[in-house]
């Protein structure tokens, strides 16, 4: 009985050192963590997307503490309205950020491009881009496989059947980027929305020379460069036979659209152009014979 009691008590007084010991260290060890950092999270809406630069929104939190101001941080997800919250909780002034918007610079629809081969493999466009260039003649286009379609959370973006292209909605995507990186031909672009949802960019990114892009697709960028002479704010550049469209320079006059022979600019959500009064006047004026 004596040894056994000597045993118990042997035990408690090792458990009682041993806990001490960890109280210990954990106050000497211990992190400070600011209590705003849960409270800015809780108001965010946890999408863990990375959109926001971030990893996930616990770390989009505690950068928005620790920074200064919230100038250049933006949650896609949450937009405006979350950020005015994260700014009244750390009591800061919201920064501005320009609502952007994902866009599919690809226009090679089955129809512009011959088919040369057919992909027999793995349902994957990170697969079948680390094997060969693809099942047309255009190697820097879409895959058309789908990653895209199945790294957006919020059913933004869907296949289509008749082009083999992805689609964007404009009013469930959030900018978050997912299919972006999701993309190994680099062909989804986060832009700026534009005024009234009003946008001009090109609308491929294919960097052969003119004669290899005209005869792989009927609509692909040659580097012709007739877009950056006719633009007046130089809002287009021109490098290895691609043009681009800079969206913080651009206007939105689509003089460019109107020069490109491949008519690979692609403008969105504008109205139909007016005719010009010269062709108006030509079609009605009476037809006389020789």
């Amino acid at each position: 009985m004596n040894l056994i009691l000597i045993a118990v008590i042997s035990l408690g007084v090792i458990a009682l050192v041993l806990a001490a010991i960890l109280y210990a260290a954990s106050k000497k060890f211990a992190v400070y963590e600011d209590p705003r950092i849960a409270l800015v999270n809780e108001v965010l809406p946890q999408a863990n997307c990375g959109g926001c630069g971030y990893p996930g929104c616990g770390g989009f939190a505690e950068a928005c503490v620790r920074a200064d101001t919230l100038d250049g941080k933006f949650c896609p997800v949450g937009g405006a309205a979350t950020m005015e919250e994260v700014a009244r909780i750390l009591g800061m002034e919201a920064g501005t950020a320009e609502p952007m918007v994902a866009v599919v610079r690809c226009n090679d629809s089955c129809g512009n491009r011959p088919r040369v081969n057919m992909y027999d493999g793995a349902r994957s466009c990170a697969i079948a881009a680390s094997l060969y260039g693809g099942e047309t003649g255009c190697s820097y286009s879409c895959l058309g496989l789908g990653d895209c379609a199945v790294s957006c959370q919020f059913d933004a973006l869907h296949m289509n059947p008749e082009t083999g292209l992805p689609e964007v909605d404009e009013e469930k995507c959030t900018a978050c980027g997912a299919c972006v990186k999701a993309c190994p031909k680099g062909i989804n672009e986060l832009r700026a929305k534009g005024k009234k949802n009003r946008r001009v960019y090109v609308s491929c990114v294919n960097k052969d020379k003119g004669a290899v892009t005209r005869k792989a697709c009927s609509v692909g960028c040659i580097g012709c460069g007739k877009c950056v002479k006719t633009c007046p704010f130089e809002a287009i550049s021109l490098a290895e036979n691609l043009a681009y469209v800079d969206y913080n320079k651009c206007k939105l006059c689509r003089k460019c659209v109107d020069v490109c022979p491949q008519h690979t600019i692609i403008e969105v959500n504008f109205p139909p152009k007016k005719p010009k009064v010269e062709a108006v006047a030509e079609a009605e004026a009476p037809k006389t014979e020789a």
